[in-house]
C-alpha cells in the first residue's frame, strides 16, 4: 500500500486552535494529524509549535475549511 505525502496546513502554539482546526477538518471528514514541532532557535527552548497534517491529496480542500475559519475568527 502505498503512504501518501502529508503536508502542513496550519501551524499555532496554542493547543486549542490546533483543537478547533483539527474537529472542523475531522467534520468535513479529512483525515489530519497533529505533529509537535520544537523551536530550538528561539531564546525559550521550551517554545513549541503545533501543526495540523493531512494528505496531500486534500491540502486544497482543508486550506478552504480553515480560510473560512480565519476569515470568520476575523469578523467576529
Amino acid at each position: 500500500m502505498e503512504r501518501s505525502t502529508r503536508v502542513s496546513v496550519f501551524e499555532s502554539d496554542k493547543p486549542s486552535e490546533i483543537q478547533l482546526i483539527k474537529s472542523k477538518l475531522d467534520d468535513a471528514q479529512i483525515a489530519n494529524a497533529v505533529e509537535n514541532s520544537y523551536l530550538t532557535f528561539t531564546t525559550t527552548p521550551t517554545a513549541t509549535s503545533l501543526k495540523v497534517m493531512v494528505d496531500l491529496e486534500q491540502e486544497s480542500k482543508a486550506f478552504e475549511i480553515i480560510d473560512a475559519y480565519l476569515q470568520q475568527s476575523e469578523n467576529q
